[in-house]
């Protein structure tokens, strides 16, 4: 294997078994495949939102990061790829999926190609993905793959025959190996490493490391109570 490549899948699925995080497992493995045929390796890690729920609304409430969603920060932080999952709620992606990427630094996911996946009860929630979870993620400046997923109860009938021809299969098997050359491709490491400077970023993010504060200019001496002079 040439290359590992670090795979978190983000899934807010509640109940157990889950269609959501069904879902984002099946274009988990086949992420997995492709990257093994083309000659490298998939660590995944799975964040099961549902287990993150009070700590998520006590980041939202009072801004305290617990240590178990800092895990979660920190795995998204270090991944070459995101699958991001959630279920249709009321024509809209569930509470606790957006409350999760609101809690996060607007800096920690720019440039990371994301696959989005979502699951309805019914097919007139297939646009919710692309109408209103896609925006989320430009706003956040990550990379979503052009193919996103949706699945309603009719279209878990050929995955339960294992039919591999089966249109939900076909769209997992390109979404996924549109995640697998966004990976290889170095984008979100050469954004970081190459241009991160000409992004705006919020004061403090990613701990300050990001930003290059020259605390000799004017500007600086007046905040800290000295001449510009």
């Amino acid at each position: 294997m040439s290359e590992t490549f670090t795979l978190v899948v983000v899934s807010a699925g509640t109940s157990d078994p889950s269609s959501t995080r069904l879902l984002a497992d099946r274009a988990a493995q086949r992420v997995t495949a492709l990257a093994e045929q083309r000659g490298a390796a998939v660590r995944t890690r799975v964040i099961d939102l549902r287990e993150l729920a009070t700590d998520i609304t006590t980041a939202l409430t009072s801004q305290l990061v617990t240590p178990k969603l800092q895990q979660a920060v920190d795995a998204l932080g270090d991944a070459d790829g995101v699958i991001a999952a959630t279920p249709v709620y009321k024509a809209g992606a569930s509470g606790l999926f957006t409350s999760f990427f609101h809690v996060l630094d607007n800096d920690l996911l720019i440039g990371k190609p994301v696959l989005l996946a979502a699951t309805a009860g019914t097919a007139r929630h297939a646009l919710v993905v692309d109408d209103q979870i896609r925006s989320l993620f430009a706003y956040l400046r990550a990379l979503p793959v052009p193919t996103s997923l949706f699945a309603a109860p009719e279209d878990w009938g050929g995955q339960a025959r294992g039919d591999e021809n089966s249109a939900l299969n076909k769209r997992i098997d390109r979404a996924a190996f549109e995640l697998v050359l966004l990976m290889e491709s170095g984008f979100a490491r050469q954004v970081r490493d190459q241009s991160w400077q000409s992004y705006q970023h919020e004061y403090g993010s990613a701990g300050g490391t990001e930003l290059d504060i020259d605390t000799d200019s004017d500007l600086m001496r007046l905040a800290t109570g000295g001449s510009a002079v």
